[in-house]
């Protein structure tokens, strides 16, 4: 049996997960056949997830916006964009998959494998999105509202009542204080397709490496970044 094949038999399993049937299998199978899986096994299949990763993205926004929008009349557009930002972001989709427990499914090359690519945050959500646009496909925007709704909901919630905070302007005004000179960001990789890049990103205090964080935007992956700082600089004044 091929692991295309394998794939195939598990798809129970992984709709029983997602609590959503398909009418076509095969969207749903091809929703977790990462590129370099084809590289390597042209043989079984010659497509991957990256259309469909395309569709999700678009889909999971306008749903999420959708939400947001009849959540929360009275905010104004720019809170609004923040919030749906935060939740669609490549962090937030890999947390989804991974709050699904689908990751081991995903059909990888052996460098991915040996690579630990199913713990790769971009992996992760790249399959997420393509989910989601398997889903419209086969069942149209209804399904993957209501998908959304039941599985994310608390998420969506708890995000709503976080408040919005700069966390590189509260990590800009420490290193003044303490150093007398300004944080230093640096983009120490970026991976995937241009539509959709993931940033990594470093921030250092002094010359010293105190946070690291990956985001859609290199704006997002600063905060991220100063957000780990700041919580290392806590934690040394608690120990």
């Amino acid at each position: 049996m091929t692991l295309y094949e394998d794939l195939r038999r598990t798809l129970p399993q992984i709709e029983e997960k997602l609590g959503v049937a398909f009418e076509s299998p095969d969207l749903l199978m091809l929703a977790f056949v990462h590129r370099s899986f084809v590289n390597e096994h042209r043989d079984q299949i010659d497509q991957h997830n990256e259309r469909l990763e395309f569709l999700g993205d678009s889909v999971l926004g306008l749903c999420l916006a959708d939400y947001l929008f009849r959540r929360l009349p009275s905010y104004p557009e720019g809170p609004l964009s923040q919030l749906r930002s935060r939740l669609v972001d490549a962090v937030a989709c890999a947390k989804f998959i991974q709050k699904l427990q689908l990751a081991d499914y995903i059909l990888l090359g052996k460098g991915e494998q040996l690579s630990e690519g199913r713990t790769k945050g971009s992996i992760l959500a790249d399959c997420f999105e393509a989910i989601i646009g398997a889903m419209y496909l086969d069942g149209g925007l209804n399904t993957v509202r209501s998908f959304i709704v039941f599985h994310f909901e608390k998420e969506i919630e708890e995000a709503i009542a976080e408040p919005s905070r700069n966390y590189k302007a509260e990590l800009q005004d420490y290193s003044q204080k303490k150093f007398q000179k300004p944080p230093f960001y640096r983009v120490v990789d970026e991976s995937g397709p241009d539509h959709a890049k993931i940033f990594h990103v470093v921030v250092s205090l002094n010359n010293q490496d105190m946070g690291a964080g990956m985001a859609a935007s290199k704006k997002e992956a600063e905060q991220r970044a100063a957000f780990e700082a700041l919580g290392k600089i806590e934690a040394g004044r608690h120990e």
